[in-house]
């Protein structure tokens, strides 16, 4: 008997400790592995094709109090016939166990600027702000968190530091995104391994008058993928969870020595502005990820059935309202006018409890401007379709319609009176809850002159979600418009997934 319980508890003890080793969370585990993160530095070519449009670079530095990473990107993106530069920077300090302590991520594109900083309290509260712009008020929220959460940045770091990466494991790390302010758990396979040969140094060709990388050396890589539906980081990682190669919507970043990666692309970028370069239409990011239909389809249709192929749909928002998707066949239905009519009045603002009344990041909801031109427009009056309708017309006449790039923010739009759909999207939805029309984003694809182009546009409720277009100018949206996803920027996002796969076959229009 003495025995039997010896083996018993022995057997309980290895099972406690099977599990506190295998079953714990991939974070908790990370605490340990920190102690193996070194400092350096790493710098990336930013290219499309073969040509060089911007530079990249990572930086970790260590000390006994904590770690630091800092990142930064700066591209001439060729958008609408034109190159559009933009600046992205971001600073995470960690404790020494890998637990996040603040950050700090500032974007700047078209004039468009765009700040986020933010603390963890203990490992249940995230604290931030979010401002637009330097003369734009500090939107400060506070998150509640169900433990540690990483950075999409620092995503690379946490895959290799644990243990060797090996295909097939996958990764399941929580990650906040400082695009869409929420927290999610973010899947990750190891799809590959192989080699690469990166040049530690680098000289100056004095003929050529370029710097060229020399001293070879050879390094082994993991590629990281996320699982469908997922976000985070995908590209090649090193055992020291640096990245080596990255590419997504036509772009890449390829690991280079300081000075040919920074120093090459500074002298190519001053002997012509990006202001004076043309872009050519295979370069053109617009051109480049566009699906062409197989008929050409009239304007203004109020039905429309596409076959959709070629990726895996799951995950978007493609069942629901106008739309209907059947195995893999969608039919888009414009909303009759039966379908306008609301019922219910607009909400008043000491009631609004509802979801799409609420202001989100870059939806300032509650600022004394929004409130002061959706009370305007409304003029009193209670019917949501009229509302809405007022405000899509005014949004369609006043703001400029023009490409840019950038994260948009309604209260900046107000401001400039100038951008695109997702200009357009998000000051109408804005003005719309103000108002108190409840009203969400929709992304997905429009089709434009022959070609499925990306596109954003509000939905409203009235006797349920309508689709209406303040860029286009349509209220109700036509049925050219194939809605992926609703939500914000984070949703967005996913649309990354259809790039270079999604096919779409037109089989009947009305």
């Amino acid at each position: 008997m003495a025995a039997i319980a010896i083996l018993a508890l022995w057997f309980g003890g290895l099972g406690m400790l099977v599990r506190r080793e295998y079953f714990r969370p991939h974070i908790d585990r990370l605490a340990e592995a920190a102690l193996r993160v070194n400092p350096g530095a790493v710098f990336y070519a930013v290219m499309q094709g073969d040509q060089q449009v911007g530079f990249a670079s990572s930086t970790l530095d260590t000390s006994t109090a904590g770690i630091e990473q800092r990142d930064y990107l700066v591209a001439d993106i060729p958008v609408g016939g034109s190159l559009h530069r933009a600046t992205a920077r971001t600073s995470v300090v960690l404790t020494r166990t890998l637990r996040l302590k603040s950050f700090d991520v500032a974007v700047d594109a078209d004039q468009s600027p765009m700040h986020v900083a933010g603390r963890v309290i203990g490992d249940s509260v995230l604290q931030f702000g979010v401002s637009a712009g330097p003369n734009t008020p500090v939107d400060t929220q506070e998150l509640k968190l169900a433990g540690p959460v990483l950075l999409p940045t620092l995503v690379p770091l946490a895959v290799a530091l644990e243990d060797k990466p090996r295909v097939g494991k996958t990764y399941i790390l929580p990650v906040f995104d400082a695009v869409s302010m929420t927290p999610k758990d973010v899947r990750l396979d190891i799809r590959a391994e192989s080699l690469f040969v990166v040049n530690d140094s680098s000289v100056f060709d004095s003929t050529a008058g370029v710097w060229k990388g020399v001293l070879p050396d050879t390094i082994r890589a993991w590629q990281i993928v996320p699982q469908s539906g997922g976000g985070g980081i995908t590209g090649w990682v090193d055992e020291q969870g640096r990245l080596v190669a990255s590419s997504q919507l036509g772009f890449r970043l390829e690991r280079r020595p300081y000075e040919v990666a920074f120093e090459n692309w500074r002298k190519d970028s001053e002997k012509v502005p990006p202001a004076r370069r043309r872009v050519a239409s295979n370069r053109d990011v617009l051109e480049t990820t566009a699906i062409a239909a197989n008929k050409r389809l009239r304007s203004s249709l109020t039905e429309l059935k596409v076959r959709l192929g070629g990726v895996s749909l799951r995950g978007f928002d493609l069942t629901g309202g106008r739309q209907q998707l059947s195995h893999d066949t969608l039919t888009v239905k414009r909303e009759d006018a039966s379908a306008l009519a609301a019922r219910y009045l607009t909400i008043p603002q000491n009631n609004r409890t509802h979801p799409w009344v609420q202001p989100e990041p870059f939806l300032e909801v509650n600022h004394r401007e929004i409130v002061a031109l959706a009370d305007r427009l409304s003029n009193g009056d209670r019917d949501p379709r009229a509302v809405a309708q007022r405000i899509n017309k005014w949004v369609f006449d006043s703001v400029r319609k023009e490409i840019t790039v950038g994260i948009p923010s309604a209260l900046h739009v107000l401001h400039t009176r100038v951008g695109d759909c997702n200009e357009h999207a998000q000051l109408f939805v804005a003005l719309a809850r103000a108002a108190g029309v409840p009203s969400r984003v929709a992304s997905g694809l429009a089709y434009v002159d022959g070609k499925f182009y990306y596109h954003a546009w509000p939905e409203i409720m009235l006797r349920g979600w309508v689709a209406v277009d303040p860029t286009f100018g349509q209220f109700p949206a036509d049925a050219s418009h194939l809605r992926f996803v609703t939500g914000g920027l984070g949703r967005q996002a996913e649309l990354l997934r259809l790039v270079g796969g999604l096919t779409i076959d037109v089989i009947g229009t009305k």
